[in-house]
């Protein structure tokens, strides 16, 4: 398994937009994407403009194809100009 953690801080006044468009990119990540077993958006109230993600996908093939699918490129061109700063991690799975 390879997990995925994406943290954003989005602009001012901007979280109304942004947060619609995640949720529908996580949707159709899971719905579409065969190597995509989980795509979780998660929000703190302490941080209203802060999102993280937590994804798990099959492999690094399959978050590779993530990064190309049609959605994506979609999403990312939508909201690039929303986000203030953007903190992508990734883990492998060391123990089952």
């Amino acid at each position: 398994m390879f997990a995925v953690t994406v943290t954003f801080k989005i602009k001012e006044g901007e979280m109304s937009d942004f947060l619609p468009l995640m949720e529908n990119n996580a949707r159709l990540s899971l719905e579409r994407e065969r190597g995509c077993h989980r795509f979780d958006v998660c929000t703190d109230p302490g941080r209203e403009n802060e999102v993280f993600l937590y994804e798990v996908y099959s492999d690094r093939t399959a978050f590779d194809l993530h990064l190309t699918s049609e959605h994506f490129l979609s999403f990312d061109k939508e909201v690039s100009e929303m986000i203030a700063s953007k903190s992508v991690a990734t883990f492998e799975r060391v123990v089952p």
